[in-house]
């Protein structure tokens, strides 16, 4: 299906671009980036760290993007041993959808919601007993757990309980600490460029996530909860503390992705609302 447009009237332009600015500029400070003409590819600097992606370059005036240039990045991508991948806005680039595919990439739709200066947040939801939820600097102690959350989270997808909980928490921060990546969000949290918020049950972070500010925008990611913490409200009232974190350090725009429209319902209950859809093109999964 390629029904991308959120609703009944034309899209907000000065908001599209505005996350487009957003996006084009939060890679760059990790990476390198290779022009290819209507695209732009964001290379990781080092051995470590978030692999990035494609995505149509900023301000660009002259031809859309052919199949060809995607043949093109994609050829580059595999030279460099990343993964073949392109993300972008569907309305800020409606033809981009058709070259991709033809250069043989399946495109997954994720739902876009904005917080923006005019809208008030939800009030927080009330949390369950012995349960808080803070702002962690990084030198905090339940740092490398906090950030392992949401890789056990997304180990499991979707909004029902399950059983991963304490144990694969464990085993996932001392994997994260060891490949360094607790480290490169200490350093992001001291930078300014990353804020990490969580739930701690009786101390111990069962909920996570997290907003990464440029300006007068930002993006709240990678919020999880344990399998086994949840349907108790946790997502919800970590990404209230994020909200509000932004909007204490001036934060204009607050916008964030859902994985799908079961998610996205969540986050109206914080007061989002859809703006957009947000497309991720990659090869096509091989058949078991």
């Amino acid at each position: 299906m390629h029904a991308v447009t959120p609703a009944d009237h034309a899209p907000d332009r000065p908001l599209l671009d505005e996350i487009e600015r957003y996006y084009d500029a939060v890679p760059r400070s990790a990476t390198r980036t290779e022009d290819f003409g209507p695209l732009t590819l964001f290379v990781r600097k080092g051995d470590t760290g978030w692999h990035y992606y494609a995505r149509p370059a900023l301000g660009h005036d002259g031809p859309a993007a052919t199949a060809e240039d995607v043949r093109r990045v994609l050829a580059r991508q595999r030279e460099l041993g990343v993964p073949e991948a392109f993300e972008w806005v569907a309305e800020q680039n409606p033809e981009l959808r058709a070259a991709v595919e033809a250069a043989g990439l399946t495109v997954h739709e994720h739902p876009l919601l904005v917080l923006d200066a005019q809208e008030e947040p939800a009030p927080a939801p009330v949390l369950p007993e012995r349960v808080e939820v803070r702002v962690l600097g990084p030198g905090a102690p339940e740092l490398a757990q906090a950030a392992a959350v949401p890789h056990v989270a997304f180990g499991s997808p979707g909004t029902a309980t399950g059983a991963a909980g304490a144990a694969e928490l464990a085993q996932s921060a001392a994997a994260l600490t060891a490949e360094g990546g607790v480290a490169r969000i200490a350093q992001r949290i001291s930078d300014g460029t990353t804020v990490l918020a969580a739930a701690l049950e009786d101390g111990a972070p069962v909920c996570a996530g997290q907003h990464n500010p440029v300006g007068p925008v930002t993006e709240v990611v990678g919020v999880g909860t344990l399998p086994s913490a949840r349907r108790r409200g946790l997502g919800l009232a970590v990404t209230a503390a994020l909200v509000a974190n932004a909007r204490a350090a001036g934060v204009r725009t607050v916008f964030l992705s859902a994985s799908d429209e079961d998610v996205a319902r969540i986050y109206r209950r914080a007061g989002f609302r859809r703006f957009a859809t947000a497309l991720i093109a990659e090869p096509a999964s091989p058949q078991g």
